[in-house]
């Protein structure tokens, strides 16, 4: 399959929470492809480096990747004004680090709970708090941010990360509505069934359990790292440019 070429988005320097592994290194390649330059923060060095290198063979030019304990604020800050002052402004934010941590409402503790809404949503926050006056001072800019159909579908074993995914929706409806005059696009993507190494491993060991939940998709194949990639490519690019306040499902139809 021909992959989409978005001019626009060469040189475009593109920030990506949770690069280094899964959808998040996804994200990272194919807009390396594109031509940006890129930046991104993992917690996991050795996956981060690695990822890096094998990027920079295959494109010719490093992403820059700053390890960042997400949870940790303060460190969160230092990452992004890191990235700014060896990229310049950001043109497009896609946060993408997230937990999927499954746990049982009765056994949840608040200190659980700050956990989960701060791995999912609280950085989400902070960095778009962060990178809006560099899209402001650009004159425009894309924020994507990463839902999930969980919340949509009631996903029993995922209370607290489904809060958290449809408090995304609802965080990226109000950045939308607040800085559309500015230019700046603010969108969601919720992956369906995405197996990676990680899901594979921790919740889909089973063939015939994935072989059975995609059953319930309208189309039958397997939704990739890379299917999610191509929708934030096109809300980044200016191919997309009257797109806002949505959150768009790549799931393969599934009820």
């Amino acid at each position: 399959m021909t992959k989409t070429s978005y001019a626009g988005l060469a040189d475009r320097v593109v920030l990506i929470t949770g690069g280094a592994s899964g959808i998040g290194a996804a994200f990272v390649r194919a807009f390396a492809a594109q031509g940006s330059r890129v930046a991104f923060l993992d917690i996991d060095t050795q996956a981060g480096e690695a990822l890096a290198q094998e990027v920079a063979k295959a494109s010719g030019a490093a992403p820059l990747f700053v390890p960042c304990d997400l949870l940790d604020i303060d460190a969160l800050r230092a990452a992004l004004a890191k990235v700014r002052g060896s990229l310049g402004d950001a043109a497009v934010l896609v946060n993408n680090a997230a937990n999927d941590q499954r746990q049982v409402l009765a056994d949840v503790t608040p200190a659980d709970f700050d956990w989960t809404i701060g791995v999912n949503l609280k950085h989400v926050f902070f960095a778009a708090q962060a990178v809006v006056p560099q899209m402001q001072a650009r004159g425009g800019g894309s924020i994507i941010n990463m839902s999930s159909v969980a919340w949509m579908r009631g996903a029993p074993a995922l209370p607290v990360y489904a809060a958290a995914k449809a408090a995304i929706v609802g965080f990226t409806n109000s950045l939308g509505r607040k800085f559309g005059a500015d230019r700046i696009r603010v969108n969601a993507i919720a992956p369906g069934m995405v197996i990676t190494e990680r899901q594979r491993k921790l919740w889909y060991p089973d063939e015939r359990q994935i072989a059975e939940m995609r059953t319930r998709q309208a189309i039958p194949d397997a939704v990739t790292p890379e299917d999610i990639a191509d929708m934030a490519l096109y809300l980044a690019s200016d191919a997309s440019q009257r797109i806002t306040c949505q959150c768009f499902r790549v799931d393969g139809g599934l009820a």
